[in-house]
């Protein structure tokens, strides 16, 4: 098809690029981009329906469930946030953003394990740290990746869940809570975080444990290596703190956008340029109220932006600290909602929906014919994957 396309998919734009075979992409990428490619099309296999109201067949393809697909990660979200309900507490909960300087893209582009793992032990040792020596308490986190900007470039950063509390740290079991307007000094855990994670990249240079290759050969020179972690600290690390939710219901429902959420959601993508290989997306900015705005790059500069977040293979992107460390956690929240007060129907709150999301109904798990649009639909069969296809 030549010519614009208007409101393309983001696997027809990714289609477009890997035509041209761009080199510079890792075997894992190009896994995760045939695999996005292919969602949704019965590449893929997929199931046959029949409709018990008209009588006509219905063929549905699976999905890929890769999570750096847009489509895909809308219902593990919802997913995950009926998951987590459980585990809330009646607190006070805070939302602070930890922000790595863009001096460091290169060396995180070319060591994203090492250097994601330590963002996390830092964003987190950080958080930890302040609660225990100015409140005494050890409280619960939970934390997310992210690694891009609204135009796809690189910003990593971490998005962190608090708890406004937690258990004192004298061993007594007891909770202590913190102000509901006030989590700690942002200045303060900049400059903890920064102290952090630069003396983690020091550890792991020494170690050899740091690979630079292309333009980043010279950092193997210490005094080199010394430079760019000056300049990365040449000013204030950013931590941002965000105002508390109005209450513990709000804060699955607003924390699972960023939990599942990929680097470019398709109904930013505007227009396909099949001749001249450009693709157009709106991105918003960060003003007050916020402005959209409309990019247009080319193709091969698209997917070298979107690969560049692709995770590396078995990365966890979502993890716990404190109250809501992994090990013991479910007995340990439910022994926290009692010693809260917590009641068995606050417990068991409802779901939460946005405004563009309608309550689910068990019969909304069933696929809808497209004849006679009922929900009438019994699976009768399925067709295989074609061979070779990614799984």
């Amino acid at each position: 098809m030549n010519g614009p396309l208007q409101g393309p998919s983001l696997a027809e734009v990714l289609k477009t690029a890997v035509s041209d075979h761009p080199p510079g992409l890792s075997a894992h990428q190009w896994k995760i981009i045939n695999t996005l490619i292919v969602c949704r099309t019965p590449v893929l296999g997929g199931h046959r329906y029949h409709c018990q109201r008209c009588g006509h067949d219905h063929y549905l393809p699976r999905s890929c469930g890769n999570r750096h697909c847009p489509h895909c990660q809308s219902a593990q979200a919802m997913a995950w946030r009926q998951g987590q309900e459980e585990l809330l507490l009646p607190v006070p909960y805070f939302h602070v953003v930890f922000t790595l300087p863009h001096p460091l893209n290169g060396l995180i582009a070319q060591n994203q394990r090492a250097l994601y793992n330590l963002l996390f032990a830092s964003a987190s040792k950080t958080l930890l740290a302040f609660s225990k020596n100015n409140l005494g308490i050890t409280p619960g986190i939970t934390a997310v990746l992210h690694t891009w900007s609204q135009k796809l470039t690189a910003h990593y950063h971490l998005h962190c869940l608090i708890t406004g509390g937690g258990l004192i740290c004298d061993g007594s079991g007891e909770w202590k809570q913190c102000s509901p307007k006030f989590l700690f000094h942002v200045r303060a855990m900049g400059r903890v975080f920064c102290g952090k994670y630069v003396a983690g990249l020091r550890r792991l240079f020494r170690k050899g444990k740091l690979s630079f290759h292309g333009s980043l050969a010279e950092l193997k020179d210490p005094r080199a290596f010394d430079q760019l972690l000056t300049r990365a600290c040449g000013k204030p690390w950013n931590v941002y703190a965000k105002r508390p939710f109005a209450g513990p219901q709000q804060v699955l429902h607003y924390f699972s956008c960023y939990t599942h959420r990929v680097a470019l959601s398709p109904r930013r993508l505007l227009s396909l340029d099949t001749t001249q290989k450009l693709v157009r997306f709106t991105w918003k900015t960060r003003d007050q109220p916020p402005q959209h705005r409309t990019a247009q790059i080319s193709v091969p500069e698209f997917l070298s932006r979107f690969a560049l977040h692709i995770l590396p293979k078995g990365l966890v992107k979502i993890r716990h600290y404190g109250l809501l460390a992994n090990r013991d956690r479910t007995s340990r929240m439910e022994r926290l909602q009692k010693l809260l007060g917590l009641t068995q129907s606050d417990a068991e709150p409802q779901p939460i929906h946005s405004r563009n999301e309608t309550p689910p109904d068990p019969s909304s798990r069933l696929p809808v014919c497209p004849h006679c649009g009922e929900r009438a639909l019994v699976r009768v069969g399925r067709f295989a994957p074609i061979r070779g296809s990614p799984q």
